[in-house]
């Protein structure tokens, strides 16, 4: 019989991996300097794992593609409360990855009354939508709108959202980023979920009694816990209202930094503390008329839809993939950056024999199966299979390593590559470039009201294209 394990990488890794090997997995490829993704045992017969980003891990075992997981409770909850009949059931906590997610907002910010009396709307962001919106629900809230990010949640508040969730170690850690504590949503220790059909088809047992016997008691969680309260007893104060001639910039976070500051500095525009050491998210800017976030560059396009901001710096990758589930949205790219080039393309693995979109198309009706698509661009993804009509079709959203994905949990890949090498080590062909994309200035599109907003705008893209055409 074959046993399927979904285990993490990232922050639970180092405790995770001890533990299998007292409980005898044998597998040994398991630690933080490991350049595979599929392990296999060396002790057990049919046990076969798989390293996947933490928060795919509650998807991959409710489809049924793994058996066993371990992951963090906040992205199990994050799943079963938008999904409650999900084929996942969490079997027990593994004590340790203690930790909680968050909700916070600025300090001072609340002044009275209640918040589901607002009749603004209240913003709510963080990388999960599901809890936010349980969270909004809960508390009531008249008129919401949730803000799903890949990150830098912490950065949002004041000026772009009212509430934040953030995952952290602990409370102070929240006053540590100058917000104030609203209350715990839901603890995020590790635990072991399992597919329930597995559960129920299988002989779990020498694998779940082998780590029952290497594991103490761990404490059970209670969701939504009593530490916030059902009603919000405050009120947002009014922020000062908005200098509607201020141009609101968005500046990537992350390995973009470098080639951003190093335009800006060839335009001679000086940015104080970018990259910044302390994780400043409000760095100055030598323009007048200016104010600047940092942020990530997936989330730029929804911001500046939703009116958070003016300009930013992304990838055009991310404003195709946002223009595909919004093809109305005022976002544009005003003027390309040139670095940062990378490939959108479709990919399989070797052994599929097919070589284009088009003799894949002929390929999946044959199947008869549904076709997997698994991308972080789950809008490009679903553009893609209705174009080369692919019929019937399932998006796997992932938050990187997509690379691992192929062929045990999907057919097809819509991933961004440099030069295809990592591709060719993980046994996969290219079948077709979708496009090609660079970093690229985005803004909003529509006639500015404001003439000297306007104005400034322009003139600061004009500086950088100026800039472009001289360096080398």
């Amino acid at each position: 019989m074959t046993f399927r394990i979904a285990l993490p990488k990232g922050r639970l890794l180092s405790q995770i991996a001890p533990l299998l090997e007292k409980a005898g997995w044998g597998l040994d490829d398991y630690n933080e300097k490991t350049r595979v993704y599929r392990l296999k045992s060396s002790t057990m017969s049919g046990l076969a794992a798989k390293m996947f980003q933490e928060k795919d891990i509650p998807i991959q075992v409710a489809v049924g593609n793994y058996d066993i997981g371990i992951c963090g409770l906040d992205w199990f909850s994050e799943q079963m409360v938008k999904f409650p009949s999900s084929s996942i059931v969490k079997l027990r906590e593994l004590g340790f990855g203690e930790g909680s997610v968050y909700a916070a907002t600025t300090p001072g910010s609340f002044t009275g009354g209640t918040l589901s009396a607002r009749g603004e709307v209240v913003r709510i962001a963080g990388e999960y939508p599901n809890l936010a919106e349980a969270l909004a629900l809960r508390l009531r809230l008249r008129r919401f709108a949730v803000y799903p990010l890949w990150g830098s949640a912490e950065a949002y508040p004041p000026e772009n959202a009212e509430i934040v969730l953030l995952s952290r170690k602990d409370p102070k850690e929240i006053e540590s980023l100058g917000l104030q504590l609203l209350g715990k949503i839901v603890e995020s220790r590790a635990c072991l979920i399992v597919n329930k059909e597995s559960l129920r088809s299988k002989d779990l047992s020498p694998l779940l009694a082998s780590l029952n016997s290497v594991i103490g008691d761990a404490a059970s969680i209670e969701f939504f816990t009593s530490s916030l309260p059902g009603s919000i007893t405050q009120v947002q104060a009014d922020l000062p209202p908005a200098d509607l001639s201020v141009v609101r910039l968005a500046l990537p976070d992350g390995h973009q930094q470098t080639h951003v500051r190093r335009i800006l500095d060839a335009a001679g525009i000086n940015i104080d503390d970018y990259p910044s050491s302390t994780g400043n998210r409000r760095p100055n800017i030598s323009l007048d008329g200016f104010f600047i976030k940092v942020i990530r560059p997936q989330d730029m396009p929804l911001q500046i839809s939703n009116g958070n901001f003016d300009l930013a710096i992304t990838g055009r990758d991310w404003l195709i993939d946002h223009h595909h589930q919004f093809p109305q949205s005022p976002v544009g790219e005003l003027l390309d950056l040139k670095y940062g080039k990378v490939r959108i393309v479709a990919v399989v693995a070797n052994e599929v024999p097919v070589n284009t979109s088009e003799e894949l198309q002929k390929f999946r009706k044959k199947a008869g199966s549904p076709c997997r698509i698994a991308a972080e661009y789950v809008n490009i993804a679903d553009n893609y299979a209705r174009v080369n009509q692919l019929g019937a079709c399932r998006i796997i959203p992932t938050w990187g390593a997509t690379e691992a994905f192929i062929p045990e949990d999907a057919d097809v890949l819509i991933e961004n590559t440099e030069t295809g090498s990592t591709l060719v080590k993980n046994n996969l062909k290219i079948i077709e470039t979708l496009f090609e994309s660079t970093a690229c200035v985005i803004g909003n599109t529509r006639l500015r009201e404001n003439r000297i907003q306007g104005e400034r705008i322009s003139a600061f893209v004009a500086r950088l294209k100026q800039t472009m055409e001289t360096m080398p």
